[in-house]
């Protein structure tokens, strides 16, 4: 039997799914007969934790690149990494620059600074050929030229036969292949979440566990779809014939931010599931601003979210000249090795004794200085960035406490789904090359409105709108 549960923002689609799992679990199923796969580690570690059972009984609480990666028997060295791509890339002379977001957190979507990568992922995900993808793809024609990306291509493939190394896509077109061999999980019930972002390959997976499992449950919300540039088919996972139910109750949103959300969705032209729900008991209140000056960023937890990494930088000068401390996906918005050196060296000066290695770790931002306990961090550290000096030496004088975890955290809009906070500044610019590619489809233009959806919904009390400085590259909420 298939269950799918719709889980509009902070209705517990997550917790619906861990509750079926226990309830398995507490009947008697054994743990290695039940299945629990998230788009991260960090989500399938939550999940794992909240069963009632060690960490050893649940050995299919991962994700699915790991389902496949383990099952397939591969060690970490079988696996392309950023550099291998680099190599590859010197080896044809093209110039690549591989960002590989899901080599710490397993997000399925990897991004790539080249576009000729792009678009070969995206097929593969797709399971429709490279020539076919070109054929669809959105691009500058100057962009991608079609004897470049086959050569690429065919490249690639025997690249990773002669070094006999594979990649997440490859992870899980093999596991698919193997499926009728002895040693594949039978399961009494699988829970998949998030399926809403599953690609057509990862949905072929699916399709294996159908037949090797007596329930399968999905939980997931179509108007937060925002991978399907990546090759998600949210259309499957609306059409997937289930016993259906949308939870109807969010312990997130107020219901100022609930009104607001309901703005972009409404604009999406192509196929939905129609789905209403209530609000927390809580007004909240959604402001439009113009500029940062206008918030008090001083006190309470802040989320900043904007759609580019370009507007985040820019976010992050204008927090940095306010003396703000924050944190990004990244880490802090500081040099933590300069303010960790910095506290020794004040350490030193009220009496502490050094070892050897805290001496040269000093030294190094001492340049030809001695040691000299009359001289505070900020004149003595004479090789360190000065604005970087300058930056922590403020927060401090300010009281900043940087040893905790920052206030203010700063993301894009798709590195924060699942998350949330209780203000969130939202920067509606989109910039001119979101504004073009949306021109030229309704596709495009409807997973636009569902980023900006999953946007307003990370707000769980406050929604401010920060405008675009030009008007027309801004987002209408």
């Amino acid at each position: 039997m298939i269950y799918k549960y719709y889980g509009p923002p902070g209705t517990g689609k997550t917790f619906k799914l861990i509750s079926r799992a226990k309830a398995y679990a507490r009947l008697g199923t054994p743990l290695h007969k039940i299945g629990y796969f998230a788009f991260s580690k960090k989500a399938a570690g939550v999940a794992k934790e909240r069963m009632p059972a060690s960490d050893k009984n649940l050995p299919y609480f991962q994700t699915l690149h790991s389902f496949c990666f383990n099952y397939l028997d591969l060690n970490k060295e079988d696996i392309m990494q950023p550099y291998h791509y680099e190599k590859f890339g010197k080896e044809i002379n093209v110039k690549v620059k591989y960002a590989d977001k899901y080599n710490k957190e397993e997000i399925n979507y990897l991004t790539c600074d080249n576009p000729y990568f792009q678009l070969i992922h995206k097929a593969v995900n797709k399971c429709i050929s490279v020539k076919e993808e070109y054929k669809l793809w959105e691009h500058n024609p100057k962009e991608i030229l079609w004897p470049t990306l086959k050569y690429i291509s065919d490249n690639l493939v025997e690249y990773k036969n002669a070094k006999n190394l594979y990649d997440f896509n490859d992870l899980v077109d093999l596991t698919i292949k193997s499926r009728d061999k002895e040693n594949f999980p039978k399961f009494k019930a699988v829970f998949i979440d998030e399926a809403q972002d599953l690609s057509p390959l990862q949905w072929k997976l699916f399709d294996v566990f159908k037949q090797k499992s007596e329930d399968v449950y999905l939980a997931g919300d179509d108007d937060q779809a925002i991978f399907v540039w990546a090759g998600a088919d949210v259309e499957r996972f609306i059409k997937e014939p289930a016993k259906e139910r949308v939870l109807k109750y969010s312990k997130r949103v107020s219901r100022t931010v609930q009104e607001e959300s309901q703005k972009p969705i409404e604009k999406i032209m192509g196929i939905r599931k129609e789905k209403h729900y209530l609000p927390r008991d809580f007004e909240g209140e959604s402001l439009t601003i113009s500029n940062l000056n206008q918030i008090d960023l001083t006190e309470g937890k802040w989320l900043i979210l904007s759609r580019t990494i370009s507007k985040q930088l820019k976010i992050a000068e204008e927090l940095k000249k306010k003396n703000l401390y924050y944190e990004t996906n990244k880490g802090k918005s500081f040099s933590v090795t300069l303010y960790n050196t910095a506290m020794l060296y004040e350490s030193w000066c009220n009496g502490k004794i050094l070892q050897e290695k805290e001496e040269k770790q000093i030294q190094e931002y001492l340049g030809n200085n001695l040691f000299n306990r009359t001289i505070n961090w900020f004149d003595q550290f004479i090789k360190a960035d000065e604005k970087e000096k300058l930056y922590i030496k403020n927060m401090l004088d300010n009281k900043q406490n940087l040893n905790t975890k920052a206030r203010i955290w700063l993301s894009t809009i798709h590195a924060a789904k699942g998350g949330e906070e209780d203000n969130v500044i939202l920067c509606l610019d989109m910039g001119n090359k979101i504004l073009k590619s949306i021109k030229r489809s309704q596709q495009r233009n409807d997973e636009e409105h569902r980023v900006w959806y999953v946007g307003t919904t990370r707000a769980r009390n406050n929604l401010y709108k920060l405008k675009a400085k030009i008007k027309r590259t801004g987002y209408q909420l």
